[in-house]
């Protein structure tokens, strides 16, 4: 093989040089053999073994992406953990092991196949995440009976860039964070849960790179550029100078801004953008400084109840909620109120089953309709106000009755708080959460109604556009940077502005640099990203004039086409970019 660079898709940025690891996520052909009568109790003994040992290693992935990244990044292998633990699965292949006298690998294989043909003949996104998300843990329980290469390569300790057909939650975690370079992969969206887990632990992938794995051997030197989306194979000397050289600057770079990430994000002209943290448990408040930011702008409190095996009691959330709210020390805290259902089940709540899950019973939904729940959560909500600065966002919010309704459940417990003798703070902003079409079209009316907004773009794009970002076939077209994202965004913050109330973006489109510039420039006070895109973010702001920021907004919003917006976008990048590093990093004296 001559050494050659190729072009593929980025989906997470950063430089990586090192020996690539091949990873058979799927076995090319499962062994078969005939089992003995005296054979079936050891054959379940080792099925056994393998459920047990998938367990462990989803569970060591679980807390690991929990510790490094959060808890709704985690939430991935908890949902695995759980298609494991159901007896139903286990039970056939053990009837087919026993009845058809086959090995376990065959019995185990047999269930996917059948499953991921059942699932294959429904219509519908869903329906082909939920077959992944039953494969996958199974797939697991396969490796771990076939005893594959994972083992070696754990045992060797080496630092590796890891190269698989798919960019997957399982692929990104295959080893422990300091132990990938890089990710490098055939196929993956942009914005699938493996891309945006790679980019929360800062791991550079590139997708998009046809017959990769017929052009790699084990331990090839690869060069990974995953900010240009690049893949070098076999860098002579001299391309391995350039490419340590450029990595030398890019991490100078990244350790000046962190220098700098507690100055405010202001613009020279002074226009100021409040640059708040994502986080899922008080966990995440040790995974940053906590001078860095402004504040918490969304705290997802349904991973308080994922990992339990019971309903939280108000006490439990009480303290919770007050350790964060003292951790924070008088900054604001944006705690969302419970947002289950759709993707998010709890193994103790049992929920209808439902053809679209999507768009069916889940977030606020629920919590009107199992009031208890909002009123238990209310409760330890309103008397950990006391101990700092409070504010409450309602997710999945889709009319103006849900608000009412909202309010009055609110104002009885605050009246019942105070007369049961609790202190409560006196003022407590509720907000909502702007996430679906609906809400979006009467924001002029539901802002008149509520102390704030907070977008969530995640789920508004997937609305707005229609698409899947988990679903292969239309992953592609999930793009927050589409023209109607845009006007959509630009609608949100006009109406926010005209009404004298704070709107905030979450979600991963605002921790790029370049669209937070942009949205500073659509009119928006707030953002709301993942810790480690401080300084980057803050940065930006402080290096461009508002008057330019709004000049980008504008070309955005007369685009017509996805190009067009990422025209505008890469123009950002190159005023932010190409320029050097004033000794202050842009920060306001």
């Amino acid at each position: 093989m001559h050494h050659r660079t190729v072009k593929g898709t980025s989906v997470s940025p950063g430089l990586a040089i090192g020996p690539v690891h091949v990873v058979l996520a799927r076995p090319e052909k499962v062994p078969e053999w005939s089992v003995s009568q005296v054979g079936l109790a050891p054959e379940l003994q080792r099925l056994a073994e393998a459920v047990q040992a998938a367990d462990a290693d989803l569970e060591r992935r679980q807390i690991q992406i929990r510790s490094e990244v959060g808890e709704k990044d985690a939430e991935i292998f908890a949902v695995h953990r759980t298609v494991l633990q159901d007896p139903r699965a286990l039970k056939e292949v053990e009837s087919t092991i026993v009845e058809q006298r086959v090995n376990a690998e065959k019995a185990v294989m047999g269930l996917i196949e059948r499953f991921e043909k059942t699932m294959g003949r429904l219509e519908g996104n869903y329906n082909r995440s939920y077959a992944a998300d039953f494969s996958d843990p199974w797939y697991c329980v396969l490796d771990a009976l076939l005893r594959r290469d994972r083992q070696a390569i754990v045992s060797s300790g080496e630092k590796v860039i890891l190269a698989a057909a798919e960019l997957t939650p399982q692929v990104v975690t295959y080893l422990e964070r300091d132990r990938i370079l890089g990710v490098i992969a055939e196929v993956g969206g942009r914005f699938s849960h493996g891309a945006v887990l790679g980019r929360s632990l800062g791991v550079p992938c590139v997708v998009g790179l046809p017959n990769l794995l017929a052009r790699l051997e084990q331990g090839l030197l690869v060069a990974v550029d995953g900010s240009q989306g690049t893949v070098q194979f076999r860098p002579e000397k001299k391309d391995i100078d350039d490419f340590l050289d450029r990595r030398a600057k890019v991490e100078e770079r990244r350790a000046a801004l962190k220098e700098f990430a507690a100055e405010p994000a202001v613009t020279p002209d002074g226009q100021a953008l409040t640059v708040r943290v994502n986080i899922e448990s008080v966990r995440d408040l040790d995974t940053f400084e906590i001078e860095h930011t402004d504040g918490v702008g969304l705290l997802r409190t349904e991973f308080l109840y994922l990992e339990r095996s019971q309903f939280p009691s108000e006490e439990e959330q009480f303290r919770l909620y007050r350790r964060v709210l003292e951790r924070m020390n008088g900054k604001p805290v944006l705690i969302r109120t419970l947002d289950i259902g759709g993707d998010k089940p709890l193994p103790y709540f049992t929920t209808p089953k439902e053809t679209n899950p999507a768009l069916g019973w889940r977030g606020i939904r629920i919590s009107l309709e199992w009031r208890d729940l909002l009123q238990v959560q209310l409760r330890a909500l309103l008397r950990a106000s006391v101990h700092g600065n409070l504010r409450i966002l309602l997710p999945m919010v889709t009319s103006l009755e849900e608000v009412t309704m909202t309010h009055e459940i609110f104002d009885d417990v605050r009246r019942l708080l105070v007369e049961q003798g609790y202190e409560v703070a006196m003022e407590v902003p509720v907000g909502i959460m702007i996430e679906v079409p609906s809400a979006l079209m009467m924001i002029e009316k539901l802002i008149d109604h509520v102390d704030f907004a907070a977008v969530g773009t995640n789920d508004l794009v997937q609305y707005l556009l229609a698409v899947d970002r988990d679903n292969s076939l239309v992953s592609k077209l999930y793009d927050p940077q589409h023209p109607a994202v845009i006007q959509a965004l630009d609608r949100i913050a006009q109406a926010a502005r005209r009404a004298g109330k704070s709107c905030s973006v979450c979600g991963e489109f605002a921790g790029d640099p370049a669209s937070a510039v942009l949205l500073l420039g659509l009119g928006y006070d707030s953002i709301s990203i993942s810790p480690q895109f401080l300084p980057d973010v803050k940065f930006a702001v402080r290096m461009m004039e508002f008057g330019h920021a709004q000049k980008y907004a504008k070309q955005a919003l007369g685009a017509s086409t996805v190009n067009e917006v990422h025209d505008v976008l890469d123009a950002i990048r190159t005023d932010l970019y190409d320029q050097p590093l004033s000794e202050d990093c842009g920060a306001l004296k």
